[in-house]
């Protein structure tokens, strides 16, 4: 027969304090109470328990120690979620754990909104057991064990302060197991401002306890990233009072915490502001916050030496250097400055605002300066571009600064409506020599605007019943900004009476009419809506003869095999009744097209009655072939790692997704490839039958083919247009860099490129021209770098152009690299990742023995090839015409005509 302490798998500790809010802990207990593993107890302590819990459930709640085989801790408002303890016990069990941690969530401080730290996704990704905390540093380096873990109970007791120090346990476990699973939610949101004291002695006890150097250098970058920053930003909502007071405190706090090392790992504006909070400059940590909230943002008077840039006179040493961020590079027209209001008040019946502008780089010498104008726009928030300008009185140079004063007469110069138009904006705009610069926004402080005796009156078209009241505020952005009141009595009375009359009972009943209405015709317009009418309709029409529906990287750009495929089509065949798909903008697309917004009615008009489908991709899976509906899909790039069904996740999914993907490949009546290698890759992966290939090859390829024909007759030059048009001129190497896709799709979310553009461009900037292009699914975040050496042409619609261009080609494992290689110049493999993307993704090949060109695993062996590429390629033509001819024997120039030939021009009857 068990004990009493063997009937409980785990206890789970609630630590009450005094004065404990009653709901939150009932809350908790619940959530304890109602956990699918039946030997759960709740083990109640500190002062503020509540023994009257404990009778209500005396065999489940205790005031006292706890005595299951594992123990968990919450605090008060946090909740388990149902499964959590069932999940963390059989994990131990499994795998003998000490210590067993899962997913938690806290408040984000919004509402009741949950969200997970972001470094948590890759730490609890999968199950796993850890031996050696290398395996997973964030235990220790982060706030993981703060929540959403437990501990068998025997062994904590015999570990220094036990289960009170969840980081002495991490290092004292044998084994810990990590589960997928969330565990706790409800945790309180933190408060940067005052958490950071705690965090910081939190901190130095970490160090004291870590040996390791590695896990001691991340333990330290973490505290800047997770504590130490969010208190920089918070600072910025405070008073300049209070903030100077709390960056003195939290400097005498942060002593000996902000080592050189871990800020150097910070972006530069982060560990800029980082070292000023440490350094206790109040002043520096508000313009630094600014520079953190709005990003691009010059907040100091910028100083140059030594080819370097640095934050400003008074902090010329290398730990605030920020040449990185490019500011020496742009025009005055492109900086945005740092413009704080010094001064708003009321005088003689108009608002007084004086300013500052910082001057970074000696930018206005005193003679300029005298050329500098400004007035100040008055912009009404949310309803279209209509300004109102109001001059500004004076402007000049003070120094690193420029003061400007603007006499604004609210009254008289702003004739809002009253309605609809309440809010409004000023921004300064700056005119030099002639030119007007980009507006800028008014930075204030709360001290700065004293609040109603700044209030002037208003006069409003549609009366001061309306309003009658102009009240300058600060901004939740730290804005200056003039807000329409009702202040006197019958502008309230008026606003009152209106706003009985748009909440009473039929004005309500009105309004979610409306809604209810808004609703039906949003759902009208759904996908799910489309699909079925799709489905059942549509695809039923009859076919529209000679129809072709063109669409290329599911409409995202005009170009591919699609659009040589178009162009051979329309040269050939007038008249031809051609649609092309776009997914957001038309522009670049042909004008001698019929253009359709995707998912657009229009658009599922078109693919229901044409005859011909022609795309490089998928159509969406959802929407089924007609009948009489030819589909010619002439796919994207020929395979390194593996498609389709070969894919490792398609392994993993269930039946269901698996017979969507079959369905949507079944669709395909023809399918290009370029090579036998493609049929051994592609057309087995996706299992395309022998009778639906066709061997001629890409139509986007004829273009490179010709390429290489025409340099071999007539030589690199002149290069084409496009050249000039990107402003490159002849004497420079065009390299272009064209990364592959990682990950899932994340809608053209700017990623961080494996290439470090900013050194590229510091390497070979004078001979060089680096053109980036990232994958249609992505966008690329670029430093600022000197004009001419980086171009972004990642919008650029058709990439064939672009290597016509291109010197040399850098890619990783991107399909680009079979078609540059027909171009026969040099191609260079930068591939950082080579092993662990070969290993997560799959291969059809190893890389390394079969590249066309040299593969490195590091920018500075990137750099000594491009530097010597022309002496070294010679080596490389042999292996490179091999990939060429194994990868693409089919493309031979003249695949968009034998499309044509094959399929439309029988089709259409011509």
């Amino acid at each position: 027969m068990r004990s009493v302490a063997e009937l409980f798998d785990v206890s789970v500790v609630v630590d009450c304090a005094p004065g404990t809010d009653p709901k939150r802990l009932r809350a908790t207990v619940a959530s304890v109470l109602d956990q699918t593993l039946a030997g759960t107890e709740v083990a109640l302590s500190g002062e503020g328990a509540d023994a009257s819990l404990a009778a209500d459930h005396p065999h489940r709640v205790r005031v006292g120690a706890p005595r299951g085989t594992y123990v968990l801790s919450l605090v008060p408002g946090e909740r388990l979620e149902r499964d959590a303890c069932r999940n963390l016990f059989a994990a131990a069990r499994r795998t003998d754990a000490d210590l067993v941690a899962g997913r938690w969530t806290r408040l984000t401080g919004k509402g009741a909104k949950e969200a997970a730290p972001s470094w948590a996704a890759g730490l609890y990704a999968r199950s796993r057991v850890v031996t050696d905390l290398a395996e997973a540093p964030e235990l220790v380096t982060r706030d993981a064990l703060a929540a959403g873990h437990c501990v068998r109970r025997a062994w904590a007791g015999s570990v220094p302060q036990g289960a009170a120090d969840p980081l002495a346990l991490a290092l004292a476990a044998r084994r810990i197991a990590l589960v997928p699973n969330t565990v706790t939610t409800g945790r309180a949101a933190p408060d940067p401002l005052t958490g950071l004291p705690a965090a910081a002695a939190a901190q130095r006890h970490a160090l004291a306890l870590l040996t390791d150097p590695a896990l001691r250098a991340g333990r330290a970058e973490a505290f800047l990233a997770d504590h130490v920053l969010p208190c920089v930003r918070a600072l910025l909502a405070v008073g300049r009072e209070r903030r100077a007071g709390l960056v003195a405190e939290y400097a005498r706090v942060l002593d000996g915490l902000v080592h050189a090392d871990a800020a150097g790992s910070l972006e530069p504006q982060e560990r800029i502001a980082v070292l000023l909070l440490a350094s206790g400059d109040a002043d520096g940590v508000r313009d630094a916050a600014y520079a953190l909230e709005r990003p691009g943002t010059v907040v100091t008077p910028l100083v140059r030496g030594d080819g370097r840039v640095h934050w400003s006179a008074a902090h010329a040493t290398t730990s605030y250097d920020v040449t990185e961020l490019g500011h020496q590079h742009r025009e005055l027209a492109d900086l945005r400055l740092f413009n704080r209001v010094t001064r708003c008040g009321r005088e003689s019946g108009r608002l007084v605002v004086e300013g500052e502008v910082v001057v970074p780089f000696d930018l206005f010498d005193g003679v300029r300066a005298g050329v500098v104008g400004a007035v100040l726009d008055f912009k009404v928030r949310d309803a279209g571009e209509k300004t109102v300008p109001v001059p500004v009185d004076d402007v000049r140079l003070k120094g690193d600064r420029l003061v400007w004063r603007a006499v604004v007469p609210l009254t008289r110069a702003l004739r809002p409506r009253g309605i609809g138009d309440r809010v409004w904006d000023p921004r300064l705009v700056l005119a030099v020599d002639g030119r007007l610069l980009p507006p800028l926004d008014l930075f204030a402080e709360k001290e700065t605007v004293p609040g109603k005796e700044t209030a002037l009156p208003a006069r409003p078209r549609l009366s001061r019943l309306t309003a009658d009241t102009w009240q300058p505020y600060v901004t939740a952005k730290h804005h200056l900004a003039v807000c329409l009141l009702p202040r006197r009595r019958p502008a309230r009375a008026a606003n009152a009476l209106a706003r009985y009359a748009t909440n009473f009972r039929p004005a309500r009943m009105l309004k979610q009419l409306w809604k209810k209405l808004g609703r039906k015709y949003e759902a009208l317009h759904s996908r799910r809506v489309k699909v079925r009418v799709y489905r059942r309709v549509l695809r039923r029409l009859p076919v529209s003869r000679g129809s072709v529906v063109f669409e290329s990287h599911m409409g995202r750009c005009y170009g591919d095999s699609p659009r040589a495929v178009h162009e051979e089509l329309v040269a050939r065949r007038r008249g031809a009744r051609v649609v092309w798909s776009y997914a957001k903008d038309p522009t670049g697309f042909p004008r001698d097209a019929k253009l359709v917004e995707r998912w657009s009615w229009r658009y599922l008009w078109a693919l229901a009655r044409a005859e011909w489908w022609v795309d490089n991709q998928g159509f969406p899976h959802a929407l089924d072939k007609p009948e009489h509906t030819t589909y010619l899909q002439t796919w994207h790039g020929s395979a390194y790692k593996r498609m389709g069904f070969d894919e490792i996740r398609h392994k993993t999914q269930n039946a269901p997704q698996r017979d969507g993907l079959a369905r949507a490949v079944d669709r395909f009546d023809r399918f290009l490839v370029r090579s036998e290698r493609d049929v051994a890759t592609l057309a087995r992966a996706y299992r395309i039958p022998e009778d639906r290939l066709m061997r001629i090859g890409y139509p986007r390829n004829d273009r490179l083919v010709a390429a290489r024909e025409r340099d071999e007759r007539e030589g690199r030059f002149p290069r084409p247009a496009l050249a000039a048009e990107l402003g490159i001129p002849d004497h420079k190497t065009i390299v272009m860099y064209a990364p592959t896709f990682r990950g899932v799709p994340k809608d053209n979310r700017k990623v961080r490129l494996q290439l470090d553009v900013g050194r590229f461009a510091e390497r070979f900037g004078d001979t060089h021209t680096l053109l980036v292009r990232a994958h249609y699914m992505e966008a690329a975040a670029l430093p600022v770098t000197p004009p001419g050496t980086v171009v972004d042409v990642s919008a650029h619609h058709d990439v064939s152009e672009l290597l016509c261009l291109a010197d040399v080609l850098i890619t990783d494992y991107s399909s680009i690299m079979f078609d540059y290689a027909l171009l026969d110049r040099p191609l260079v493999h930068f591939a950082p990742d080579l092993d662990a993307y070969a290993a997560e993704r799959g291969s059809y090949f190893d890389l390394r023995t079969r590249a066309g060109g040299p593969v490195v695993e590091t920018q500075d062996e990137l750099h000594r090839i491009l530097a010597a590429v022309k002496e070294s390629d010679g080596d490389w033509q042999e292996a490179r015409r091999a990939f060429a001819a194994e990868f693409g024997a089919y493309d031979d120039g003249g695949a968009a005509r034998a499309v044509v030939d094959a399929l439309f021009t029988r089709k259409a009857g011509k």
